[in-house]
């Protein structure tokens, strides 16, 4: 089954073609550009490009899988919406992965690892996973300190990511190079069981983990001078 990737939850924009069988997930094609500020402009023809290298028309995709983030609201939705809109225009099933996900699990290698992304404000979004890459801290949002500490009652030996890069003089932890940022191929992993039994489609969900820095204001204000 032809499956088509994006995430758009840190400034890495990401879209990829893969192949998931019985015998595992295959990456046909990636493309992956780090612009924070052009989230909107690089998705859609990189959707393109991957279908194109992949010789796939949109019509020949079995599903979608996107990641959830956590992310900033303005790029993290260019993703969502995305693969949203092509899910119900195709219609094919979509299903989400949490974007710190596809960082943590395959940098997994016996030994709780933190992944961390750059949450701005000077704080991170992290999760930590276990020997195995399975979650077992977060996601959450917090500064990097009190990551540290979480880290060290979790029994972290290593972080990854490109937050844990980013504030590693803070975090105090061993850094693993690859992944930076989530990688596709990992994704489409962590969403392959649902894949093969041909699960429902999923509402594609965002991780903020922050609110939304407008609001309504609470009082009415005059209209007149």
């Amino acid at each position: 089954m032809l499956v088509l990737v994006v995430d758009s939850s840190t400034p890495a924009v990401t879209a990829a073609l893969v192949e998931v069988s019985a015998g595992g997930v295959a990456a046909r094609a990636q493309r992956c550009t780090v612009d924070a500020r052009a989230h909107g402009e690089l998705l859609a023809p990189q959707v393109e490009a991957v279908l194109a290298e992949g010789d796939v028309r949109p019509g020949d995709l079995a599903a979608i899988v996107a990641g959830l983030g956590p992310g900033p609201f303005t790029g993290l939705r260019v993703g969502l919406v995305t693969a949203a809109t092509m899910g119900q225009v195709l219609g094919v099933p979509t299903y989400g992965v949490c974007s710190l996900d596809g960082i943590g699990h395959p940098a997994a290698a016996g030994e709780p690892v933190l992944a961390a992304t750059d949450a701005r404000r000077r704080e991170v979004y992290w999760a930590v996973y276990d020997g195995a890459g399975q979650r077992i801290g977060g996601p959450e949002v917090a500064v990097p300190a009190l990551v540290a500490e979480r880290a060290r009652e979790l029994a972290v030996t290593a972080a990854v990511g490109d937050g844990a890069h980013r504030y590693a003089d803070v975090l105090g932890l061993p850094l693993r190079a690859e992944p930076r940022y989530p990688d596709a191929t990992a994704l489409a992993v962590l969403a392959a069981e649902r894949i093969r039994a041909g699960a429902p489609s999923e509402v594609l969900t965002p991780l903020y983990l922050r609110r939304p820095d407008a609001v309504a204001s609470a009082t009415r204000k005059p209209v007149l001078p």
